[in-house]
């Protein structure tokens, strides 16, 4: 089933609108974006130049750290009574990247995603439990208008909670789960105590699965935990959120919904375009955003592209899972973590010091985050005194990145250094 006919469209006609909407797009962010003018002006290039599809080449890349700079609403396009919604994630030094919609942009969201949904059959007949956070994340309700928009019954759950998660994925009737696929198995382990029959009483069928580095194994464990129709999601806030790309039941790989992002694969060190088929960058640009045009995006994300169509009718050219970042962000339960976000915390915590080690790993089949940091020579070491930092430190993480993370503070020097420095990242999920 497809829910528009432009996914299988002949490819003339999808790159005919793709180049119009590039040529719109360039057009609005070189008039009404300061931040964009200068960036096309610094190396002369106009609108104008902008002729095909491969010209895109000759502009400028933007990262994440432009946004930061912008921040809150330098890259928006659109006046602030036109914005209907923000979302914006965790930033470096306590300002997030923000990001805004316009009305239009949300009929672009809900659109994807709503071809998302159609890729697992999901109908207004179907009961839908979401477990994806709801807030300023693009998770959770990213997923949920689109649901509406379909007519189906959408039960807003949220993260956390296992229990009543379960409870409610029973009792309701969920035909489909959206969640992170961590947090799917964490599910599944915990209402398999019930016994080994436990999914004859629910009804779930089919689940949208993102936010998340995944491997063929833990998909398939996911899929044969639940005995269900497993669908990956990509997408990423700057760009929409959820709906950039997913999976169908036939191919292989995760349909780009690239009527509304151009997708490009560079080599991440040199920035150069990469054929058909070769390993690099994913980089995107948005065709129809209003509020946040985004030019020549640098994802992070390592994948390939491939253009054959596949084997469900869509004619859009697909991505591969991701397999790895150009960059140390870490990925804990579904929320992206930088090195240098969790430095800032503790660089403003004067009862400790710099030298500190993150370490990531899994309790059961959830991510465990772990922050180990030396104390301060000047600072009580008794044991009244290193709760109180555990708790305060434990608090500043979950309330400026969101996230949970268990705080170990040890003695200066004991931190295990190479060539004299703390060795910073330990994975030991990898």
């Amino acid at each position: 089933m497809i829910f528009n006919k432009i996914e299988s469209a002949p490819r003339e006609e999808i790159e005919k609108i793709q180049l119009k909407r590039l040529k719109e797009t360039i057009t609005r962010v070189y008039h009404l974006s300061p931040f964009y003018k200068n960036k096309f002006d610094e190396i002369g290039i106009t609108p104008d130049d902008i002729k095909t599809l491969q010209d895109i080449q000759k502009l400028p890349f933007t990262k994440k750290q432009d946004l930061r700079d912008n921040y809150p609403f330098g890259l928006f396009t659109a006046p602030m009574s036109e914005i209907v919604r923000i979302h914006s994630s965790s930033g470096t030094t306590g300002k997030p990247t923000v990001v805004g919609y316009t009305q239009h942009d949300m009929n672009v969201w809900n659109e994807v995603m709503m071809r998302v949904y159609t890729m697992g059959n999901v109908t207004s007949k179907d009961v839908i439990h979401n477990a994806y956070g709801y807030g300023l994340f693009t998770g959770g309700l990213g997923f949920h208008e689109a649901a509406q928009k379909l007519g189906a019954t959408i039960v807003p759950a949220s993260g956390g909670f296992t229990q009543r998660q379960l409870m409610l994925m029973r009792d309701f009737g969920a035909t489909v789960l959206c969640s992170t696929p961590t947090f799917a198995l964490h599910l599944a382990e915990i209402a398999r105590k019930e016994g080994p029959e436990f999914r004859k009483d629910y009804k779930l069928r089919v689940g949208f699965f993102g936010a998340e580095p995944t491997s063929e194994g833990l998909r398939r464990e996911v899929a044969n935990a639940w005995q269900i129709e497993y669908i990956e999601v990509y997408g990423l806030s700057e760009i929409i959120g959820p709906g950039v790309s997913a999976s169908c039941n036939k191919g292989i790989g995760l349909h780009i919904n690239e009527d509304h992002f151009y997708p490009e694969i560079i080599d991440p060190k040199t920035g150069e375009v990469l054929p058909e088929g070769e390993e690099g960058e994913l980089v995107l640009t948005t065709l129809t955003k209003q509020a946040l045009p985004i030019i020549r995006y640098r994802t992070g994300d390592i994948t390939k592209i491939h253009k054959e169509p596949c084997a469900c009718g869509r004619t859009f050219v697909r991505m591969e899972s991701v397999k790895g970042r150009v960059d140390d962000m870490l990925i804990i339960n579904g929320v992206n973590v930088y090195p240098s976000q969790i430095e800032h915390v503790i660089a403003n915590y004067d009862d400790v010091t710099l030298n500190y080690q993150i370490v990531a790993d899994k309790k059961g089949y959830l991510d465990k985050l772990e922050i180990i940091i030396e104390i301060n020579e000047n600072t009580s070491y008794t044991e009244q005194n290193l709760n109180k930092i555990k708790k305060d430190l434990s608090q500043k993480f979950l309330n400026n990145l969101y996230i949970n993370a268990q705080i170990e503070i040890v003695k200066p020097n004991t931190i295990e250094r190479s060539m004299g420095k703390a060795r910073r990242i330990i994975d030991k999920r990898k």
